[in-house]
Order: structure tokens, then sequence, then C-alpha cells
């Protein structure tokens, strides 16, 4: 696996070592930041079951402003820490945590709601959610949990990307987002969501 474009462009990332792990391929990763290159200067990008982090890396590469990458494999914590470390990528760029999906998302909407003057609140909302799980799980909890505090979890014209089997066909609206784009690349798919 390969950064395929911006400022760590060509830097070889470490690969996970269990075939469980499906990385986002470099053809669909350069299919999704095409679509997503507006967007991505300065944005807040949360990678939700980050595997290598990848993708979380490549939107750091081409300006993107944080990272967050998140994942319930400690084995695949650490490979993401490394991949940064490969990178030369500042911890200020960049938060790895350990937690399944859902636990973690419930947090950041709890904190969300928190006054801004609380030690405990996160002050940004994500421009991008891109949540890559493995293709057997279920994805409606997760889809649930954002699109029901989407106005929260999301900056105003924020953004949802889910991959997923081409075959898994997923929601056209989840409570407030609405799918406005599908796109299907050989086994692969990308739904994009918005408020």
């Amino acid at each position: 696996m390969r950064i395929i474009s911006g400022k760590y462009r060509g830097r070889n990332l470490k690969s996970p070592p269990s075939l469980e792990v499906r990385p986002t391929s470099d053809r669909l990763r350069e299919t999704l930041f095409n679509v997503i290159a507006p967007r991505i200067q300065d944005a807040r990008f949360l990678d939700l079951c980050a595997g290598s982090g990848a993708v979380g890396i490549e939107a750091l590469s081409r300006g993107a402003r944080h990272a967050t990458f998140v994942d319930r494999s400690r084995k695949m914590c650490n490979l993401i820490k490394s991949n940064l470390e490969l990178c030369g990528i500042d911890k200020i760029w960049s938060d790895v945590v350990f937690s399944e999906a859902l636990p973690y998302l419930r947090r950041a909407i709890w904190q969300l709601g928190l006054p801004s003057d609380n030690r405990f609140a996160r002050r940004d909302a994500w421009d991008i959610v891109f949540f890559d799980p493995p293709y057997a799980d279920d994805y409606t909890r997760i889809l649930d949990t954002v699109g029901a505090d989407a106005a929260k979890l999301l900056t105003e014209d924020g953004l949802l990307i889910v991959e997923h089997h081409h075959k898994n066909e997923l929601q056209e609206a989840v409570g407030q987002l609405t799918r406005n784009r599908l796109l299907k690349q050989g086994d692969s798919a990308l739904s994009f969501y918005q408020l």
C-alpha cells in the first residue's frame, strides 16, 4: 500500500498482517479522493474501522487539518501509529483511538452535546466521516447512530462515506442523512450521505 497523492505521495505503508483486514484498494482510494478533493483541504476527517489507516493518512497527505483513526483492534491501532510515523506525521495532526465504532460515536455525540466551556466537550464536528467495516458486519447500527445525530457529528455540509460490498444495498435515507451518490468499483461500493 502506498500514499497516492499529496504531501506524502509515494510513501509505502505497512500492510495489515492478517487477511481478515481488507484495506481499501489504491484504485478505490483514488476514486474516493477524486470525488472529495474540493472538500479535503483543512477538513476534520474521521476514519472509522481504520485498519491500516491508509484512508485517513491519504486525507492528511492531501491537506486535511486533522484525522481521527478508530479501530477495535489494538494491533491495527499500533499499525496506524507506525504508518503515521513512517510518513513523519506529527501527533498534533491525528488521534488514534482503540475502540469499537459504536461506543466511540456515542461518546462523541455526548461530548458534542456538552457546553463548550466543559472540559470534556469536543468543539468541532467532522467534515468527513469515512466508515469501512468488514463487509460481513451489520452496518445498520452505525448508520442509524450517525443518521440520528448527524447535525452534531457532521458540519453543515459534511459527508458520511460508507465503503461496502456492491451487493449490500444500503438505505437511501438514514435519520437526518440522505444518500446523494453511489459509486461502484469491482466488488466495492461507496455511498455518500449528506444532511
